[in-house]
C-alpha cells in the first residue's frame, strides 16, 4: 500500500496486510465530533484510498462512549461570524465554499472502488451518521444507546454532508422525515428494519462482523449508483411533499426555515443523480447557515442547554437566574394587559411563542436599556413588523429583552446562553429568536426600541 498521509483525529491499523481500520479517535474528548480538521482528513482519506492496494475500509471509533455525536458546533458558531462578516451578495458562496468540503469527502469515500464497513457502538448523531451512510455496510452493537439520527433541525440547521440524500434513497422518503425534521433516531433494530443498516449483533462483536463483510468480497457500490437504480421525478416527489409542506407550515408558520430548507433539499435533490442532489443540497445548506435562526438555535438550544444541564446537575445555576425569569415573566404579562390578554396570546402564538403569557402582578420598573450593537440586519419580521399580530408580538418581544437587559452585565455568554435556555423552556419564548439575550444581541438596543414603539 502506498504512504498514508498523516492523521490528528483518526488512527490507521493495517488488518490481514491489505483492510485499513480508520479509528475516529479525536484526542483530548471523551466523544468525537466532526471539526473542521476531521472533516478535511477524511476527505484525505478517501483521496489515499482509492489507487491505495486497500481491499477493504473498517471504521469505528476509539471512543467507548460513542461514535460520534455531531459537528462541532462552537466551530459552526465561528463559520457564522466568518459568513455574515462577508459582503451580503457573497455570504453564500462564502459558506459552500467552506462546507463543501465533508460532503465531497463522504462521496469520493463512497465511490473508491474500495468496500467500505462502518461498526458502531453507541450514537453516530449528524455528521457521524452522515459518515456512516456514506459507507457501504454498517453493523450496529445490539446496545441502548446505539442509534442512528440527523437531529440538525433542532439547532435551525440540516444535514449538510449528504445526509439528506442518502438517508432518503436508503429507506424512503416518507420514513425519511420524521428523522431529518423532528430529530428521531433509529434503534439498531429499527435501522436494520428500515434499511438503514446491515445487521444487529451483540456488543462487542461489530468490529468482527464488519471484517467478515468485508472479506466476503463485497460489491463496493451504493444502491444509487448502479445501474438499475431510476431516480424518481421531480413531479412525483413534489406531490409526496405536498401535504407534509402545507401541515409543517401551518404548524411553524414558517419561523423555523430549516424545516423548509430540508424539505427543499429532498424534493430539489431526490430526483436527481446523486452528485447532483449533493450539490443542491449543498447550495440550499449555504443559503440556510448565513440566517440567524442557526446562529441563536446553537447558542440556546444546545449550548445554552447544556450549559443549564451541567450548572444545575453541580447546584451552581446562576444566582441571579430566578429575578431574571420573574422579571421577564412580569414584563411579559404587563405587556399583554396593555395589549389585551386575548389579543396578546393569539398574536404570541403566531410569533411563535409556546405557552400561555405569565399572569403576574406587575415587576419592578425596568431599568434604562444598555447600549448594545447590532450584529447584523437578521432579514426577520421583528425588524419592520407590518401586520397587526406583529406590532403587538414585537411588543412582546421587546418588553421580554427589556427586562432581561439590566441582568446582562453581571452574567458572562456562556451564563446569558443559559439563562436564554431556561426563559425558553419554562416561558415558552420563541425559540428561533433564541431568547431575551440572543433577541437584544441580534438587533441591538436600537432594535429593541424600535420594537417597542411600534
Amino acid at each position: 500500500m502506498k504512504p498514508l498521509p498523516p492523521f490528528h483525529e483518526f488512527r490507521i491499523e493495517i488488518l490481514d496486510g491489505d483492510i485499513v481500520h480508520l479509528v475516529f479517535d479525536m484526542p483530548g474528548r471523551t466523544m468525537n465530533v466532526f471539526s473542521n480538521r476531521a472533516i478535511h482528513e477524511s476527505e484525505a482519506f478517501a483521496d489515499w484510498l482509492k489507487d491505495s492496494g486497500a481491499k477493504g475500509v473498517l471504521v469505528s471509533s476509539g471512543k467507548p462512549t460513542g461514535f460520534c455525536a455531531g459537528a462541532d458546533l462552537g466551530e459552526l458558531a465561528e463559520a457564522y461570524a466568518m459568513i455574515v462578516a462577508a459582503l451580503a451578495e457573497k455570504r453564500s458562496q462564502v459558506a459552500a465554499d467552506h462546507f463543501a468540503p465533508i460532503g465531497r469527502a463522504f462521496r469520493k469515500l463512497e465511490t473508491s472502488g474500495i468496500p467500505v464497513a462502518f461498526a458502531i457502538n453507541g450514537l453516530a448523531l449528524g455528521g457521524g451518521c452522515e459518515f456512516a451512510l456514506a459507507g457501504h455496510a454498517r453493523f450496529l452493537a445490539d446496545t441502548p444507546s446505539t442509534a442512528l439520527g440527523l437531529p440538525e433541525s433542532l439547532v435551525g440547521l440540516l444535514p449538510g454532508g449528504g445526509g439528506t440524500q442518502r438517508l432518503s434513497r436508503l429507506i424512503g422518503l416518507e420514513a425519511s422525515l420524521p428523522i431529518l425534521l423532528d430529530g428521531a433516531r433509529l434503534s439498531p433494530h429499527e435501522a436494520v428494519a428500515a434499511g438503514a443498516a446491515t445487521k444487529v449483533v451483540p456488543a462487542g462483536e461489530e468490529i468482527a462482523a464488519a471484517l467478515d463483510w468485508l472479506r466476503s468480497g463485497p460489491e463496493p457500490k451504493q444502491k444509487w449508483d448502479k445501474a438499475d437504480w431510476t431516480d424518481p421525478s421531480a413531479d412525483n416527489v413534489r406531490q409526496r411533499l405536498a401535504r407534509i409542506r402545507t401541515e409543517r407550515l401551518a404548524e411553524t408558520r414558517g419561523h423555523y426555515p430549516a424545516i423548509t430548507s430540508i424539505l427543499d433539499c429532498v424534493e430539489q435533490g431526490l430526483p436527481l443523480p446523486m452528485d447532483d442532489g449533493i450539490k443542491a443540497e449543498l447550495r440550499i445548506f449555504a443559503d440556510l447557515i448565513k440566517r440567524p435562526e442557526p446562529r441563536d438555535m446553537i447558542a440556546t438550544l444546545f449550548l445554552g442547554r447544556q450549559a443549564y444541564a451541567k450548572a444545575r446537575k453541580a447546584n451552581a445555576l446562576p444566582a441571579s437566574l430566578d429575578a431574571l425569569k420573574a422579571d421577564v415573566a412580569a414584563a411579559l404579562s404587563a405587556e399583554a394587559e396593555k395589549i389585551g390578554r386575548a389579543q396578546a396570546e393569539k398574536d404570541a402564538t403566531e410569533a411563535g411563542f409556546v405557552r400561555p403569557l405569565p399572569t403576574v402582578p406587575a415587576g419592578a420598573p425596568v431599568a434604562s436599556l444598555p447600549d448594545v450593537s447590532a450584529l447584523s440586519e437578521t432579514g426577520l419580521w421583528i425588524e419592520r413588523p407590518t401586520e397587526p399580530w406583529q406590532k403587538n408580538a414585537a411588543r412582546l418581544l421587546a418588553a421580554a429583552a427589556r427586562a432581561a437587559a439590566p441582568h446582562r452585565a453581571g452574567l458572562d455568554d456562556a451564563s446569558r446562553q443559559l439563562a436564554d435556555f431556561s426563559i425558553v423552556e419554562e416561558l415558552g419564548f420563541p425559540a428561533y429568536l433564541g431568547g431575551p439575550f440572543a433577541l437584544l444581541q441580534s438587533v441591538g438596543s436600537a432594535g429593541i426600541r424600535k420594537m417597542a414603539e411600534v
